[in-house]
């Protein structure tokens, strides 16, 4: 992990095309900009987390309810 010491205004560049910007520091926040393409996703991580999580659990749900699908059909027959 790299890190660095920005005050207000200063800014990080990534590659050629990606500027993160502090634009606000006050009390334990820090509030920043992102310059990027619109191609380039943004997410915060602990959205994109959440997210994960919840597909995963989603997934395990269907498997579950295919497997008792497929259970109650052979017991059918």
């Amino acid at each position: 992990m790299l890190v660095l010491t920005r005050k207000k205004d200063e800014s990080i560049i990534i590659g050629d095309d990606i500027e993160i910007v502090i634009t606000q520091i006050a009390e334990d926040k820090v509030k920043i900009g992102i310059i990027a393409p619109k191609d380039k996703k943004v997410f915060r991580k602990e959205l994109l987390e959440d997210v994960k999580s919840e597909n995963i659990s989603s997934a395990e749900l269907e498997k579950n309810t295919i497997i008792a699908m497929k259970e109650a059909l052979k017991n059918k027959n």
